[in-house]
């Protein structure tokens, strides 16, 4: 009865109120959805922030390997979960494979100091943002070859794209943060006059989820354990690691190989003020270029530590390495590295180094 009375008081038939009701409904879930996205990315941040101990203090799982042919406890080799390291900030080029783009177009040549007005403005999206973000101009200069570039002040530019990240580690990119890049591009057409080409928000969130599948099913890391019969002290440790080729980081806690200047891959975290009674070696896969062979080189260190040093070679579980397992490891990585190269992300590329960070 007060419903039909208040209905009444308005001038509202049964449809337009149904429909008015459906509206408020609407906008009471998305508040409900801000204020989960915002506890969502103050989790996050707090999370970002736990120290190169932590990152490192879960050990990655690793099957059987190489060792004797003793197969009493055998079991499966698997892949152990990847590890998050930390790099100098890095420039890339829009890939449209993994990120969004959405293009500009302008009827004129417009100034990059002009666009860059614009793009400077958006700091938050810096700090709110989980996804790298991205835009290139096509330069329009007459003395420069036509091609896409980072934008400078001085240069004129025809078309602007704008990309974001569609997934990474950390998985797809939300649908809120994905609609807030687009408005602002919409925004941004629209201030600077411009004709925009843009995808469907759906459309580009289902590329995501597809794009963080193939990513998950991809990103492997493996390790090799070396097990000392005696511990080993940090000086002698430390005199045969770099006699290896080894280099130790800078944090002074785990070493790097090294092959034309890159890691293909390290050891886990240890302790120079003990003894060393395991080392692990540890390698990302998607991070290497299959050319680097850097399974077989890590399996050959192995050896070489474990025989200048009186160790073996064993899994978690401490059970020596079978080569079958390595037989079997090897496969895996035959069907890793092809199943990258058809999805267009090629272990070791640039666009891996994004995917996979």
């Amino acid at each position: 009865m007060y419903v039909e009375q208040i209905m009444t008081m308005l001038g509202l038939s049964d449809l337009q109120f149904a429909l008015a009701a459906i509206g408020l409904l609407i906008l009471i879930a998305v508040a409900i959805l801000n204020i989960k996205y915002a506890r969502a990315r103050r989790k996050a941040k707090d999370q970002s922030e736990y120290s190169l101990d932590d990152r490192f203090g879960k050990e990655p799982s690793f099957g059987q390997g190489f060792a004797d042919g003793n197969t009493a406890g055998r079991s499966e080799p698997s892949f152990g979960e990847p590890l998050t390291t930390i790099s100098a900030p890095e420039k890339y080029a829009i890939d449209p494979r993994i990120d969004c783009v959405i293009t500009l177009r302008f009827d004129e040549g417009i100034s990059g100091a002009e666009i860059l007005d614009e793009i400077n403005a958006w700091t938050d999206l810096e700090a709110q943002s989980t996804a790298r973000w991205m835009c290139e101009g096509l330069n329009a200069n007459l003395d420069v070859a036509e091609d896409w570039e980072e934008l400078h002040p001085d240069s004129t530019y025809s078309d602007l794209q704008l990309a974001i990240q569609l997934a990474s580690r950390k998985g797809p990119i939300g649908v809120l943060e994905l609609s807030d890049f687009c408005s602002r591009a919409q925004a941004l057409a629209e201030t600077l006059g411009s004709q925009i080409d843009m995808p469907s928000v759906s459309t580009m969130l289902d590329g995501a989820k597809e794009l963080d599948v193939m990513a998950a099913e991809s990103d492997i890391q493996l390790s090799i354990n070396v097990l000392f019969d005696e511990p080993c002290p940090w000086g002698n440790f430390d005199a045969l690691m770099r006699q290896r080729g080894f280099k130790l980081a800078r944090n002074g806690r785990h070493y790097e190989y090294l092959s034309k200047g890159m890691v293909i891959f390290s050891s886990a975290d240890l302790d120079p003020n003990k003894s060393v009674s395991q080392a692990t070696l540890l390698l990302e896969v998607p991070l290497v270029p299959q050319e680097e062979r850097a399974f077989e080189r890590m399996l050959a260190e192995g050896i070489e530590i474990a025989q200048a040093a009186h160790g073996r070679l064993v899994d978690d579980n401490g059970i020596n390495l079978s080569e079958a397992a390595v037989i079997s490891i090897r496969q895996h990585l035959d069907i890793l590295y092809a199943n990258l190269e058809k999805s267009g992300v090629p272990a070791g590329s640039s666009t891996a180094s994004r995917l996979f960070s």
